[in-house]
């Protein structure tokens, strides 16, 4: 059995590979991109064209994903600086109690497997975040980003 949780209001583009046990909704997709098992992608997120989302990778909203992107295993992104569960005078919080604050991952970036992205970054054009990397603050464009905190390691030659 191929469980696919897709709704109505998701836009996707041609040729999109979708796998098996993925939740999207309220998203848009790319031209021959490819969602990985286990994907969940929010509503108000933007995946672009030609990009490879691996498996349980988690997308949030506010999240935008320039073409030809590769996301590895395990990605987290975050669109919350401070999250709580419930509001100050009790009971669960609501969409009315927070704000998103957007990602943006450049085209022809390359996020490793496990790395967990905060909100509020850019990681630039070409870059590349190392595997289990915690990223806190903007990626340059052409380099190399690892560890907690990601810092950045090298260029990327040429």
């Amino acid at each position: 059995m191929e469980l696919k949780k897709i709704a109505p209001n998701v836009v996707l583009g041609k040729d999109v590979v979708l796998n098996a046990f993925i939740n999207l909704y309220g998203c848009e997709i790319g031209d021959n991109t490819k969602i990985g098992t286990f994907v969940e992608i929010q509503k108000n997120a933007y995946v672009g064209k030609n990009c490879k989302i691996q498996s349980h990778s988690f997308i949030c909203e506010g999240v935008q994903i320039e073409d030809d992107v590769f996301i590895g295993h395990g990605v987290m992104f975050i669109n919350d600086r401070y999250p709580r569960a419930t509001i100050e005078a009790g009971g669960l919080q609501t969409e009315a109690d927070w704000k998103v604050v957007p990602t943006v991952i450049k085209k022809g970036a390359s996020i490793g497997s496990n790395a967990t992205i905060l909100c509020g970054v850019t990681v630039g054009e070409k870059a590349i975040v190392g595997a289990g990397s915690v990223v806190i603050k903007d990626v340059p464009e052409g380099t190399i980003v690892a560890g907690n905190p990601a810092k950045v390691i090298r260029r990327i030659s040429a």
